[in-house]
């Protein structure tokens, strides 16, 4: 995968995204794992485990564990251990309401406050989206490039606040997604639709980069409710 896709987190198990602490690299590797599924939805997540995989002590991975509850990617029972949530289907409409507000809101600002050197690398990515929508890459690749693009879209919209926000919401619609993923026909023309939302944020077009977003999260919730 290009350094075009690597900022400002890069997905998966071999390369996981890099934080400023151990406990911080323990929670973005776990993050997005759960986010993905490939942690799944009421496995065990044993610290010592997770401590011994990565070298490091079992306080950062309980750390880690301690955030990851709170963005309700984990619940913890007494006596019973710390678990993977579930994957609540019903929570779709909240998460699409949120994001509904707050997409558009962020590829409104990255249109007007990306600096120069992100929008050539917006343009660069939808470039390589539009690469990969003709080489048929699998459904699993082509999440982890949703991923990258939206917080890519988050961090240029430079309001480290809305970012927070934004890629908690998208974590959860993600791991629906990833959810519904056996039953879903093809992703590839939801992925595809970045390129023209990449392209209205570079060229500074705000309100076509505004009613993209929109589409792109109607269309989300649309698809998912298709296959239900």
């Amino acid at each position: 995968m290009s350094a075009a896709l690597e900022a400002p987190a890069l997905i998966g198990q071999g390369a996981p995204a890099q934080g400023t602490s151990l406990s911080d690299n323990a929670y973005l590797l776990l993050r997005d794992r759960l986010i993905m599924l490939d942690i799944k939805p009421g496995d065990p997540i044993n610290d010592g485990h997770i401590a011994a995989e990565l070298g490091i002590g079992r306080t950062p991975v309980r750390e880690a564990i301690k955030r990851l509850e709170g963005d309700h990617l984990v619940v913890s029972y007494p006596r019973r251990g710390t678990f993977a949530t579930g994957v609540d289907i019903t929570q779709l409409a909240e998460v699409s309401e949120i994001r509904e507000l707050l997409e558009p809101l962020a590829s409104r600002r990255a249109a007007r406050m990306a600096s120069l050197a992100l929008r050539d690398k917006l343009r660069e990515v939808a470039a390589e989206i539009s690469i990969l929508e003709s080489q048929g890459a699998a459904q699993q690749e082509l999440m982890r490039y949703d991923i990258q693009v939206h917080r890519l879209i988050y961090h240029a919209a430079a309001n480290a606040h809305l970012e927070d926000v934004l890629i908690r919401y998208d974590n959860l619609a993600t791991r629906i997604w990833c959810h519904m993923l056996d039953k879903m026909p093809s992703v590839t023309g939801h992925v595809a639709e970045h390129v023209a939302l990449l392209n209205a944020i570079a060229d500074g077009d705000e309100e076509r980069a505004a009613s993209l977003a929109l589409h792109h999260v109607v269309s989300f919730e649309e698809a998912i409710r298709g296959v239900l």
